[in-house]
């Protein structure tokens, strides 16, 4: 991997000939200096109350995420961003809604590019209402419509369902008349490992490939014994990696074991398209974005690992508070048009002239 922007060892141990390249684009804000030491006094502290009463409560199966399946409702007082437009989309056993900015084009009217996007919410929580706001701010950055899927989750459906749903819907978009090299997969958390795990699924299936994949704080290892280990599973200001192993121990285990396919950093990536990765500096799941940047090497993959000073738990959420989710948005928007404008090789040219460039500077 190629690095720029931070001191060396900040960064993960890279080498100068790989396809991948790691960032540090800001430094904390002062109100993200403030909000990280809140939200772990808050929402830290209730998942991992949450999570307590999980593991020692009187449900001890995956029934017990019936409950967290309810979070989607309340949400429907999440607003789009102004200007947007939506429409609904059925598939068979799940659903989505086509989400757009006024200032493109009706997407059952333009066939040209859209992004296929997957929801974080750990496979048991939120859905298309928790994430419309997220959603919509993507269209209108990228300039493109979103197609919003509300794949299946606990209990109802195990990760090789989700995985199931997210091939459905890309096969859809390719119905549709949307090339694949036009179509690029995204998502946040559980989202995002989504997004690969989706992309993996349709390359062994002989489908074509998307133009790209964008992954903001990506859940891809759902073995939680590397989290344990990373300095951050103390730092994170939100996630306990008590409660992940929580959904994988009740939720996906079968008989009591986790088969490696189930996560996406397991696989060879041969044949992906180019990669951008978005993740807190503190956060536990800077360990799985670290596995798929060494996966996305191994395999020559074009990515770009950003990492984002004292950033929280899918911080871009935060955008209306945060300078830093406004301008990862942007950077998220300007990596989807230059997908759009050029080839991976154009792509992966711009990168190295980019880099020689801050190494020169």
């Amino acid at each position: 991997m190629t690095s720029t922007n931070a001191p060396a060892a900040q960064l993960p141990v890279v080498s100068p000939r790989s396809s991948v390249t790691v960032e540090i684009p800001n430094r904390a804000s002062p109100i993200a200096r403030l909000i990280h030491p809140l939200l772990f006094a808050t929402v830290r502290a209730a998942l991992e109350t949450v999570t307590m009463a999980g593991n020692y409560g009187p449900i001890r199966d995956k029934r017990i995420f019936a409950i967290s399946n309810a979070i989607d409702a309340p949400a429907a007082a999440l607003v789009a961003v102004a200007g947007t437009r939506r429409r609904p989309v059925l598939f068979d056993g799940f659903h989505g809604e086509w989400v757009w900015h006024r200032d493109t084009a009706d997407p059952g009217m333009r066939t040209d590019s859209a992004i296929l996007y997957f929801h974080g919410g750990g496979f048991i929580a939120c859905g298309l209402r928790t994430h419309r706001r997220i959603v919509s701010r993507l269209a209108r950055a990228s300039g493109m419509p979103v197609l919003n899927v509300a794949y299946r989750q606990l209990p109802h459906a195990h990760i090789t369902e989700s995985i199931a749903d997210g091939v459905a819907a890309y096969r859809y978009l390719l119905s549709r008349g949307f090339p694949g090299a036009r179509i690029i997969v995204a998502g946040d958390s559980a989202g995002g490992g989504l997004a690969f795990s989706v992309t993996l699924a349709a390359r062994d299936a002989g489908l074509p490939m998307p133009g790209g994949i964008t992954a903001v704080a990506p859940w891809a290892d759902l073995d939680t014994t590397g989290k344990r280990a990373h300095p951050n599973a103390r730092r994170d200001p939100v996630i306990p990696v008590r409660g992940l192993d929580l959904v994988v121990r009740r939720g996906f285990h079968v008989d009591g074991t986790l088969d490696p396919a189930w996560s996406p950093v397991n696989h060879d990536f041969t044949g992906l398209p180019p990669v951008l990765i978005l993740v807190g500096s503190t956060e536990v799941l800077l360990a799985d974005a670290e596995q798929l940047a060494a996966r996305c090497d191994q395999a020559n993959v074009v990515c770009r690992l950003q990492i984002w000073d004292r950033q929280a738990h899918v911080f871009v959420a935060g955008a209306d508070l945060l300078p830093e989710g406004r301008a990862a948005f942007r950077e998220i928007g300007a990596f989807h048009q230059q997908l759009l404008n050029g080839s991976a090789t154009a792509y992966r040219g711009r990168l190295r002239r980019l880099f020689r460039g801050s190494a020169a500077a």
